[in-house]
């Protein structure tokens, strides 16, 4: 039995301190929050990622609290031609996503870990470690036998630099309204070249009940939350009618500025992803436009390779084992990922063209319409080597 310390009580971190648990390590989860407060809007569980959910004996409470993603459809506003379309399953083999609300997905990875008896150490704010000691604001912890950092991109562990884009999101949750006619199923995105993209995602219901949701997102320049801020809301709404009508329905449910969120995003990736007595996963170790849907999925299966990892032979060796794992898939899913972000969130005129007249009508025949569902699914290539 090893004594593990997990920084962060995120996906990756609750995923992985559930799955050690099981495995009999002895795991305490430090989280700089004074109580589990998730933060976030919509996301997409693939369903590799699902497999990691259904391992941890969470997978049917996701499904019932998430909504089964079934397309990702978007148009260009100003064309009105389709841009995007990709169905998850085109065989029928059960091999959906599920959308949820981060707060559904952070209830049921806790209940996973407090099923496994895994400790909390909450309003722990880590400021570094020694050895493997962690940092506190407080002091030092007592020494572990493997640290591994879960804290996302905020990490003060993690020496990754990544480099931020230059276009990052809105969003916010709202009610999923009666009036309107978008399927339930399906993630719906508007374009105006790649400077301009709303879209609305079906996120099921919040833990604590509720009615169904929808995660609205709206694309904006990474410096540009300010000036939105200042613009009368029912300026931008206009905006957002005008580009995409049938989005009306959903800006009824933001009342206020403070009602969307501002993100932003980064692309860097660790080469080396551990060192002496620490591992770093999720955002710690690689970071992406959330462009291509594999955030969240990204966190479970880094979380279940080093689960792995650990039971597979001496734990000094863990990090490499995990790295070696979900090497192919990472690099793999990064590449694209800054591939096809410009694509869709950039200033670029050229590349929205390119890809409104050449690579959607190519995507559309065979073979590469055979190549677009496991991408979205994340399975274009292994998940983790050694089987999934």
């Amino acid at each position: 039995m090893a004594r593990i310390a997990i920084a962060g009580a995120g996906i990756g971190g609750l995923a992985a301190g559930a799955g050690l648990a099981r495995d009999g390590h002895d795991v305490t989860v430090f989280d700089r929050y004074e109580a589990h407060l998730p933060v976030g809007s919509g996301l997409v569980v693939q369903p590799v990622g699902l497999g990691v959910l259904d391992g941890l004996g969470v997978g049917d409470a996701a499904r019932g609290l998430g909504q089964t993603l079934r397309r990702m459809a978007g148009h260009e506003a100003e064309s009105g031609r389709p841009v995007l379309d990709v169905t998850y399953d085109p065989k029928g083999r059960g091999r959906e996503g599920l959308a949820m609300h981060r707060a559904a997905l952070h209830h049921v990875l806790l209940t996973a870990a407090e099923r496994q008896q895994v400790r909390f150490e909450l309003a722990a704010e880590i400021t570094g470690r020694e050895g493997t000691r962690l940092r506190l604001t407080s002091g030092l912890t007592e020494a572990f036998d493997l640290i591994v950092d879960s804290a996302g991109a905020g990490s003060v562990l993690s020496p990754l630099r990544a480099r931020a884009l230059p276009y990052g999101a809105i969003w916010g949750n709202v009610p999923w309204p009666d009036a309107t006619s978008l399927p339930t199923d399906e993630l719906r995105q508007c374009y105006r070249r790649a400077d301009r993209m709303i879209g609305v995602l079906p996120i099921g219901r919040r833990p604590d009940g509720g009615p169904r949701l929808a995660a609205l997102f709206w694309s904006m320049p990474r410096g540009a939350f300010e000036d939105w801020r200042a613009t009368p809301l029912d300026q931008w709404k206009a905006e957002a009618r005008a580009l995409w009508p049938e989005v009306a329905p959903f800006l009824d449910g933001v009342a206020h500025h403070d009602d969307m969120t501002m993100a932003r995003y980064s692309h860097g990736t660790l080469r080396k992803p551990f060192d002496d007595g620490i591992v770093h996963i999720g955002d710690a170790w690689h970071r992406a436009s959330p462009q291509l849907g594999q955030g969240a999925n990204m966190a479970l299966l880094d979380a279940e390779a080093l689960v792995r990892a650990v039971a597979d032979g001496p734990l000094a060796e863990a990090g490499a084992r995990m790295r070696n794992a979900r090497r192919l898939h990472v690099t793999t899913y990064q590449m694209m990922s800054a591939a096809f972000t410009p694509q869709y969130q950039s200033d670029s005129r050229i590349l929205p063209m390119v890809r409104d007249r050449l690579l959607f009508p190519v995507a559309q025949v065979w073979p590469a319409r055979s190549i677009l569902p496991p991408l979205a699914r994340g399975q274009m290539v292994p998940p983790i080597l050694g089987g999934l």
